[in-house]
């Protein structure tokens, strides 16, 4: 499957499994992360061999999402606030660039089950949204965690949440940006099951995988593709808009506030500027 630092991918036998490794603190996303994902999801969906596939993590998180230090290289320019029209068509193209990695997981034509445990968070949702079913530990905690950075999440979790979740739990979700454990997940219907250990769960989405696994693959992949119909192109146009409405609002007073509060370990003081 390829030579990745960010990702584990194996297959046995018709099931794939892609594991999350970092480099980054708690699995967080950086440049490495952006550039495999789509590669790694791409080349599974060209796979015959392939007929599920469970996106896991190694170590104690599935991720603690953008790593925001790692990423600053490729995003510092772009956040300049200087409004010159190159930059902001830049940070458009950057932010639909990014994208681009769960566009991949989304479009896969094979079922994608995520196996949550640890943290979640930013764009972990992202990521997990972007699957077909989600399971989780009973100690596992999620946060749509953009609106303390004083960011609009970009990624997918605005345009597919509400479809998983319904339209009043996505916005005080997305609103709040507060932390929430497996049971909310499970009751709110983010997560479909949980499990009481990570061994447990990693049985658990082995197990769902191979029960879809089973069944006639064009049968499988035509009812995902049926089912995403209804959805599809809202969140295309919904993607499109967060990436124009934060080329445009993204560099802002607020966002350098919440840098500098993220550096300095301490809480932000936003004005609205």
């Amino acid at each position: 499957m390829g030579d990745y630092v960010s990702l584990r991918v194996t297959n046995v036998e018709a099931l794939a499994e892609v594991a999350l490794l970092g480099p980054g603190k708690g699995n967080a996303m950086g440049p490495e992360f952006w550039r495999e994902i789509p590669l790694a999801f791409e080349a599974l969906d060209r796979d015959d061999a392939v007929r599920a596939i469970v996106v896991r993590a190694e170590g104690p998180h599935f991720t603690y999402g953008l790593d925001l230090p790692a990423m600053m290289g490729d995003l510092g320019p772009l956040l300049s606030g200087d409004g010159a029209a190159a930059t902001r068509t830049r940070l458009y193209d950057k932010i639909g660039e990014l994208q681009r990695s769960f566009r991949a997981i989304y479009n896969c034509r094979k079922p994608v089950i995520a196996a949550v445990h640890g943290w979640c968070i930013g764009g972990g949702v992202d990521l997990i949204t972007a699957c077909d079913i989600r399971v989780a530990t009973r100690d596992a905690r999620f946060s749509v965690r953009e609106v303390k950075v004083a960011m609009v999440a970009d990624l997918g979790s605005l345009q597919r949440l509400p479809a998983i979740v319904g339209e009043g739990h996505a916005r005080e979700l997305a609103m709040t940006g507060r932390d929430f454990g497996a049971e909310h997940a499970l009751r709110i219907g983010l997560v479909n099951e949980l499990f009481d250990t990570p061994e447990a769960l990693l049985a658990g989405a082995r197990a769902l995988a191979r029960s879809i696994a089973e069944n006639p693959p064009i049968v499988v992949q035509g009812i995902k593709r049926v089912m995403e119909e209804a959805t599809t192109e809202r969140v295309e146009r919904g993607l499109r808009h967060v990436a124009a409405w934060n080329a445009a609002f993204l560099p802002s007073q607020d966002l350098g506030e919440a840098m500098a509060a993220f550096m300095e370990r301490r809480p932000p003081k936003f004005t609205g500027k």
